[in-house]
C-alpha cells in the first residue's frame, strides 16, 4: 500500500502546528509532532543525569534507549523505555534543554530514522523546519508556510494574552522573531529553506480555515 506523506516547513509563528493538526484531522492522517520526539529524548537524557552536549555519552544512551511512537485515533503517544512520556515532556526544564540536544548529530540521525519509518507505514503530515529538505525529501506534498514578521509577532502577542500575560512589548516580540529567523536560516545543520518543489503559502492575510482548505486541496489532488 502506498502511503501519502506531507512535509510542512516554515518559520516560527507561521501557524504550522495549529494548521497542520487541523489538516491532519480533516484528512484522517496522523500528525507527526517532531518536537515531542526531541523533547522525549531530552527527558530521557535529563533523567539519566546528562545535561551537557556530550556526543559520546548521547550515543551510549541512545544505544540503550527503546523509543517508540504510536497513534490512537490520530493522537500521538511517545514511549521511552516502555514508559509513555507525553505528559512529562512539557516542563520548563525539558524545554530549556531540548534546543541544546537538538543540535546533536546522533539525536537528529536517531529521530530522522524514526520519522521516516512513520512516513513509510502511515498517511502522515509532519511539520518542522527541515522536513522537506532533510527528513522527507521525497514527500508527496511539500508546503512552505510563511507570514510577514509583523503578522507573526501579532499572533505571538495574542497567544501571550490568551495565556493571561499582559503588557507584552510588540517590538520586542518582533525582534525576537527576527532573531529566531536568522538562527534557523543560518544554522550549520539543516537550515530553514524552502525547497524548490514546495508550494509557498503566505498566511499573512488568510484565515486559519482558508489555509487549511488550501492545504487540504493540495493533498487531495495528489491522492486522486
Amino acid at each position: 500500500m502506498k502511503y501519502v506523506s506531507v512535509a510542512v516547513d516554515g518559520p516560527a509563528g507561521s501557524g504550522k502546528s495549529t494548521i497542520t493538526k487541523m489538516v491532519a484531522k480533516s484528512l484522517g492522517f496522523n500528525y507527526v509532532d517532531t518536537g515531542a520526539m526531541y523533547r522525549a529524548l531530552t527527558f530521557n537524557f535529563l533523567s539519566n543525569g546528562l545535561d551537557e552536549l556530550e556526543e559520546e555519552e548521547i550515543k551510549e544512551l541512545l544505544s540503550k534507549t527503546d523509543f517508540k511512537v504510536e497513534y490512537v485515533d490520530g493522537v500521538q503517544y511517545v514511549y521511552v523505555n516502555n514508559e509513555e512520556v507525553s505528559d512529562k515532556i512539557r516542563t520548563a526544564e525539558v524545554s530549556k534543554f531540548t534546543s541544546l540536544f537538538a543540535k546533536s548529530p546522533a539525536v537528529r540521525d536517531f529521530l530522522i530514522d524514526t520519522q521516516r519509518n512513520l512516513a513509510n507505514t502511515n498517511n502522515i503530515i509532519m511539520d518542522g523546519r527541515d522536513i522537506a529538505s532533510v527528513v522527507l525529501p521525497n514527500a508527496d506534498v511539500k508546503i512552505f508556510l510563511t507570514a510577514s514578521v509583523e503578522e507573526r509577532a501579532r499572533r505571538r502577542v495574542l497567544d501571550f494574552e490568551r495565556q493571561g500575560i499582559e503588557n507584552v512589548d510588540f517590538e520586542k516580540v518582533k525582534e525576537d522573531i527576527k532573531a529566531r529567523d536568522w538562527q534557523d536560516e543560518n544554522r550549520d545543520i539543516a537550515p530553514l529553506i524552502k525547497v524548490e518543489s514546495a508550494t509557498l503559502i503566505d498566511t499573512t492575510s488568510l484565515t486559519i480555515n482558508e489555509v487549511v482548505e488550501k492545504m487540504t486541496e493540495l493533498v487531495k489532488s495528489v491522492e486522486k
